[in-house]
């Protein structure tokens, strides 16, 4: 059996453990910038208050009502680190989908004892982290997320819900489901197969898997046979290596300063070339680009790219760095203000076949170890001890670049300097 364990409103419940204020009051936390609504207590939810809402169309009367939070993603990728290690004492076959989310194998386990294992599961969650999380059993990953939507529909599951392939519950909750609720469909998936005539989860499952791989995907015929409760899926078929990795932000505020803006793409390029290495590819260019602010019309405008070629095929943040930072000197002009920086890398391939130039100066087997090494130690720091432990120069805490986070809430579990304080006198 497969479990789909999801910690219920993640971000509000993290915030929620350190601040007992917060409970029982509409919360929601802000996107980057503090820009849009990205996650939200039931209470806010009642009042109408979005998914993705900007906080500046929140209605006044609703704002005086509830606490907005700037995004606090140290915390959350703590709490997230915790709550696994909880998951790996049940069972060793924890998979991480998300920050919120882990599949969990129970191959072996009693099918009659995994309802009140889940609940045992639960409670330690909630006890050892503050953590409320809701489970979904089943044969496979796709019925395990329809079980885990059930248990969120019923708060009499208690947070604990099993669908048994051929039970006559797990036809009802497909027959009832929208096909663009099922995990995996979504976009121009879902409008290839409402050309089908598939509009629900049913009829997904019922339907011919050789007829579906034709006219749609692989993925999607497997996708049919997990909803006929068979196992066939791994993550990696939901979330295919990109084919271009872009990282960019608006600035916390506009600046010409050319510092801030090198510190800007240095970060931007550094943050790539981890997710570079995280999918296991490798980049052979980098593009750079600025821009204005294109609202500002009182402001001179400006927008710009430009294409840096690598002598060869790398996933070394220090080369990908210093490509972006050659881009950056050709694009810069006095006399801008200057909102955005992104970097995309591009034209990426597999490490694994990577094809080797043979007009580049080659790089022996000791080289190459010392440099995997390096990015292997940079990025297992990073995981460790929270995004940005490690970088490649100096960032300063008050550059224009940053973020805006007006309303963040303390690191409590990752930096000693934020820790409440308790006055014993």
């Amino acid at each position: 059996m497969i479990c789909l364990s999801d910690a219920n409103c993640f971000y509000v419940s993290a915030e929620r453990v350190f601040d007992p204020r917060l409970h029982g009051i509409p919360v929601g936390v802000l996107s980057n910038n503090d820009g849009c609504v990205v996650a939200r207590s039931p209470e806010l939810k009642a009042l109408g208050v979005g998914m993705g809402q900007p906080a500046h169309e929140i209605p006044p009367p609703i704002r005086r009502q509830c606490v907005l939070l700037s995004s606090n993603y140290a915390l959350y990728g703590d709490m997230s680190r915790w709550v696994t290690s909880i998951y790996t004492q049940h069972t060793p076959d924890v998979e991480v989908y998300s920050i919120d989310e882990s599949f969990l194998g129970f191959h072996g386990f009693p099918t009659d004892s995994l309802e009140e294992r889940c609940r045992a599961m639960r409670r330690q969650v909630l006890r050892d982290t503050g953590i409320t999380v809701s489970t979904g059993l089943s044969t496979s990953k796709v019925l395990a997320k329809l079980a885990n939507h059930q248990t969120k529909r019923d708060p009499d599951r208690d947070g604990v819900a099993i669908l048994l392939p051929n039970a006559p519950e797990t036809r009802q909750l497909p027959e009832e489901l929208p096909v663009t609720e099922v995990w995996g469909v979504a976009g121009r998936m879902a409008i290839r197969l409402y050309e089908l005539g598939i509009q629900t989860a049913w009829d997904l499952r019922v339907a011919d898997p050789k007829r579906i791989r034709g006219r749609t995907s692989v993925v999607m015929e497997r996708i049919v046979w997990e909803l006929r409760g068979k196992d066939c899926i791994e993550l990696d078929d939901m979330s295919a290596p990109k084919k271009q990795i872009m990282t960019s932000r608006s600035f916390g505020r506009l600046t010409g300063d050319l510092d801030d803006l090198r510190e800007a793409v240095r970060v931007h390029a550094s943050r790539g070339a981890e997710k570079l290495r995280r999918q296991g590819s490798l980049t052979r260019a980098v593009m750079v680009f600025v821009r204005t602010n294109p609202f500002r019309e009182d402001h001179p405008q400006h927008r710009d790219s430009v294409v840096v070629a690598l002598p060869s095929a790398t996933d070394d943040s220090r080369l990908i760095v210093t490509a972006a930072a050659r881009g950056l000197e050709a694009l810069y002009k006095q006399g801008y203000r200057y909102q955005k920086a992104g970097v995309m890398l591009m034209d990426l391939c597999d490490r694994a076949a990577e094809q080797l130039d043979l007009m580049a100066e080659p790089e022996n087997d000791e080289q190459r170890g010392r440099r995997d090494r390096l990015m292997a130690t940079i990025d297992q720091l990073n995981a460790e001890h929270g995004h940005g432990t490690v970088t490649l120069g100096m960032s300063r805490p008050r550059s224009a670049w940053r973020l805006r986070c007006q309303h963040r809430t303390p690191r409590y579990t990752t930096r000693w300097d934020e820790l409440p304080s308790v006055n014993c006198s």
